[in-house]
């Protein structure tokens, strides 16, 4: 049965991912987060991030990676199909069909009204982003992240797999706030003792 699940989730991502990457994301946070619950906040967006940082597209990356967890090769295997397999038929049907009709204004106001939609989608995910960041980091790194991402990526033309690889080496290189080395823990127990 986990196998069926996983394939229909990620089917649906697969035939509703209009626009690509970037519209399927909240499609998989949709399925595998508030659906099945396969994973939480925290997993996706360490999967999203790393995801976006690695070359290709991203809902297969997700799919594969996600499916492994859930149910190992087969699993994997199952996923990728689902995803990509209802793209290719559609996109051989739709282009041999639009190629056909192109030039028509029902069929660019058909592609151009997706774009809203897509839209709406990536700023409810953005928003449950900064919500989830800001109880962890707190508004004010919130916020400074946020606009030093922006001009890295955006004004400097940084690539964003790399300012991601900055800060996953930042976090993983910096001590973690509220806990002790062990140096300090036994310091602080031998002086207890005393």
């Amino acid at each position: 049965m986990q196998q069926w699940h996983l394939f229909l989730a990620f089917f649906r991502v697969g035939m509703l991912g209009y626009g690509g990457g970037p519209s399927s994301i909240p499609l998989v946070h949709k399925e595998v987060v508030e659906k099945y619950k396969w994973l939480d906040d925290d997993e996706f967006a360490d999967i999203l991030a790393l995801g976006n940082s690695l070359p290709g597209p991203i809902a297969t990356k997700m799919a594969g990676y996600i499916g492994h967890r859930v149910a190992g090769v087969t699993g994997m295997f199952n996923a990728v199909l689902a995803t990509i397999v209802p793209t290719i038929g559609i996109m051989i049907f739709l282009l041999t069909f639009l190629s056909t009709f192109r030039e028509k204004p029902w069929v660019q106001g058909m592609t151009q009204a997706v774009v809203p939609v897509v839209g709406v989608m990536l700023a409810v995910l953005t928003y449950d982003f900064f919500r989830k960041a800001q109880g962890n980091l707190g508004w004010v790194l919130t916020i400074a992240l946020t606009v030093a991402s922006y001009a890295l990526i955006e004004l400097a033309g940084v690539h964003p797999g790399i300012v991601i690889a900055c800060l996953l080496l930042y976090a993983l290189l910096k001590p973690s706030r509220g806990k002790r080395h062990d140096g300090e823990d036994n310091q602080v127990k031998e002086e207890q003792s005393s």
